[in-house]
């Protein structure tokens, strides 16, 4: 870990650099402090009375009219009052649970959840009986603890020495959970890889990690094996839910082993170990990101990090041991890493899916979850599929819909409680679509449009959040708080860090910009990972002189001190007219085109206009065509008529229109796709975003063949 820079230590006021408070007369120093910590104290004790600040004229500046997060001067005798940070804890940055500042570690967190609930269900599958997949069968908090220390033991025993790096290559069950608690206990360092990387990536983690042993399932088992002599440093396989007589066995002389996950844990229990106790300090994962080119880079997040995250969190939103959750969303990912850590600290029981999404929502009836989180492409997916349903319920039904809607939407922005005569008549049926008793919904990766927003917290009720995050940042970076009616933004700073917006003075973002300031989203405290492993150049790159992480992402500060994403530093381009466009921002408004399963917007400097690859909703597309009248041989001829690319360029428009695009930023051109975009084909990150340099080559063909298109338009109309 020599390529790594050392941890940062960061002060309670923010500033790291300490060193103007040198220059300054001693006296005039500490009268600084105590008027600083004065308008602090007196904005917690006043609850924010705006009256009582206004007193005085620093203190009034200091709220600046903020109702969820509060701001400060980031350097006390200079600089402006740019740094935001949450009003639920305005003095000190957390970095423990306040109800258990023992929990330093994950290892901690997870003996504090077998204490208290130990007897309680925790990890919960689905068991096939004849073929046919019946009720979930639980392990206890317990169970898995017995179950997890066995596993660390076993590893001990194959010699996998305190500090080995250990590959996750398989989704989520059970095991994943089990094997990642048995690393922290032993102070181990797990290393996620993503069932869906290609051999190439997966030897490159492999390697540049150095992993001594890798637990896969049998689906991943045949691509380690074919490059096993390709990875020097692994001397162990662990294979989930794998057959004893299934496992094949290598020569002495590739120096691995080959074990099944029930052997491994028998032989823990016949060799049990004390617990070899990770520091808060130690590294606890490594997370490698795809991101949208390049190779992975590896983020180093310590027990702490993740700690403090998951605490700061705590402040603005709590679960309860009678709550359920299904877990889908990759293992592998932060999101679902950091939502795992939570839910064993408040003795939550996981439901896992049949690692089919198509049948999840089976899973969902089966399960009835209380908690949901999901990213918006899903969301999406729910808001068309249920307004389709709407308008092809007949007139009555549609109008009844509209009414409940708009009276519970109408009451829930008076902040009053809407009647519950319209879940009964409308929405409970929609709520059955997840189980019927979610109280909870989550929204993460990438940015939820606010009509979704709206459409979710009216059908579904309950408490319905955005956030904002990243891998290095241990996850989450800002949320909305409970109780906040406003949509279309990600809320304030998690308790456990601060933010600042830098101007960007290329894009025309500065903090001076009215009536909002904006600029790119910057990050610090103790969630901030530690580094790229073995890679100091990237990492210099993203992570400042005084700790702040720069995330590439544009933000501002939206009324009460809100914070919304508005644009990304990196993947903007420019028309040949000089028009900076951000295709994010698009395909988002896009999104909620009935036709649209994904959507993949392409532009660049030579050309003065836009065009669409759409991966088409092959429900909508079909129910269009029959009403049309159209005859076709099959869905591919389908998407190449004219009158279905036409009747999806309209409904792009009318979006588009709706949602107020600029001229330049509506598609002019459309190509529609029947394959989707997936990790498989390399569209896709594992967090769902498009890899944008691999969609261009791919669709290069539909894209020259879409420019020429308008050309040839724009030549006849000139003629």
């Amino acid at each position: 870990m020599s390529s790594l820079k050392s941890k940062r230590a960061i002060p309670e006021n923010g500033n790291q650099k300490g060193k103007e408070f040198t220059s300054m007369d001693s006296t005039t120093a500490q009268r600084r402090l105590n008027t600083f910590h004065a308008h602090l104290v007196s904005a917690v004790e006043s609850a924010f009375s705006h009256s009582h600040l206004r007193s005085s004229p620093t203190a009034a500046e200091f709220l600046s009219e903020q109702n969820y997060s509060v701001v400060l001067p980031e350097k006390l005798q200079t600089g402006k009052w740019n740094v935001y940070r949450s009003a639920r804890s305005p003095l000190k940055l957390v970095s423990r649970f306040p109800d258990h500042p023992d929990i330093g570690t994950l290892h901690d967190n997870f003996l504090l959840a077998v204490d208290f609930f130990g007897d309680n269900n925790y990890l919960g599958t689905r068991i096939r009986v004849d073929g046919t997949v019946g009720e979930y069968k639980w392990m206890t908090y317990r169970e898995a603890a017995t179950a997890r220390t066995a596993i660390g033991c076993g590893l001990i025993h194959h010699g996998i020495l305190k500090g080995s790096c250990i590959g996750l290559y398989f989704i989520n069950r059970p095991e994943w959970i089990i094997a990642d608690h048995a690393c922290s206990a032993y102070s181990l360092i797990s290393v996620p890889l993503y069932d869906t990387l290609g051999p190439d990536a997966v030897k490159y983690i492999i390697n540049h990690a150095e992993l001594k042993a890798v637990f896969c399932v049998p689906q991943t088992l045949n691509p380690l094996l074919s490059i096993l002599s390709e990875i020097p440093s692994v001397r162990l396989i662990v294979v989930v839910g794998g057959m004893e007589n299934e496992v094949p066995s290598l020569p002495s002389s590739t120096g691995i082993q080959i074990v099944t996950y029930s052997r491994l844990l028998n032989q823990g229990r016949s060799y049990l170990q004390p617990f070899c106790q990770p520091k808060p300090d130690d590294i606890a994962t490594i997370c490698y990101t795809s991101g949208t080119t390049g190779t992975p880079k590896g983020v180093v997040l310590t027990h702490g990090n993740l700690i403090a995250n998951a605490a700061g969190f705590s402040l603005t939103v709590k679960f309860n041991p009678t709550d359920v959750y299904i877990s889908y969303l990759p293992l592998a990912h932060i999101f679902e890493r950091f939502n795992q850590i939570n839910l064993a600290h408040y003795g939550v029981a996981v439901g896992f899916y049949q690692g089919d999404n198509m049948r999840l929502m089976d899973d969902l009836a089966s399960l009835r979850p209380t908690l949901f989180c999901s990213v918006p492409r899903l969301y999406n997916r729910i808001y068309a599929g249920i307004l389709n349903a709407v308008k092809e319920s007949g007139t009555l039904k549609e109008r009844l819909f509209n009414a409940a809607y708009n009276s519970k939407k109408q009451a829930i922005m008076n902040g009053k409680s809407p009647s519950p005569i319209w879940d009964r008549l409308v929405f409970n049926k929609i709520k059955a679509r997840l189980g019927g008793r979610v109280r909870f919904m989550a929204s993460g990766a990438s940015p939820l449009s606010p009509d979704v927003m709206d459409f979710l917290k009216i059908c579904f009720g309950g408490h319905i959040i955005e956030g904002y995050g990243m891998t290095e940042t241990s996850c989450v970076i800002s949320c909305m708080d409970e109780g906040d009616i406003l949509s279309g933004h990600v809320g304030s700073p998690n308790p456990a860090c601060e933010i600042k917006l830098v101007d960007v003075p290329e894009m025309n973002y500065t903090s001076d910009d009215q009536p909002y300031p904006r600029g790119e989203i910057c990050v610090r405290g103790p969630i901030v990972f530690q580094g790229y492993y073995k890679d100091e150049m990237q990492t210099r790159e993203v992570l400042d002189e005084d700790g702040w992480l720069h995330t590439g992402d544009i933000g501002l500060w939206h009324t009460g001190g809100r914070l919304k994403i508005i644009d990304r530093k990196k993947n903007i381009f420019k028309l040949a007219q000089g028009e900076y466009i951000a295709p994010e921002k698009i395909e988002n408004v896009y999104a909620k085109c009935k036709f649209i399963a994904q959507c993949f917007i392409y532009g660049d400097s030579l050309n003065s206009s836009l065009v669409a690859i759409v991966s088409v909703d092959q429900d909508a597309l079909k129910a269009w065509a029959s009403s049309q009248g159209l005859k076709y041989k099959d869905l591919e001829q389908l998407c190449n008529d004219p009158r279905a690319r036409a009747a999806v360029q309209a409904e792009m428009d009318a979006v588009g229109r709706d949602a107020q695009l600029r001229g330049f930023e509506f598609a002019k051109s459309v190509t529609l796709v029947l394959e989707p975009f997936t990790m498989e084909n390399g569209l896709l990150t594992p967090t769902f975003k498009i890899k944008r340099a691999q969609a261009k080559a791919y669709f290069a063909k539909a894209i020259s063949n879409m420019y020429v298109e308008l050309t040839t338009s724009d030549s006849s109309h000139v003629k």
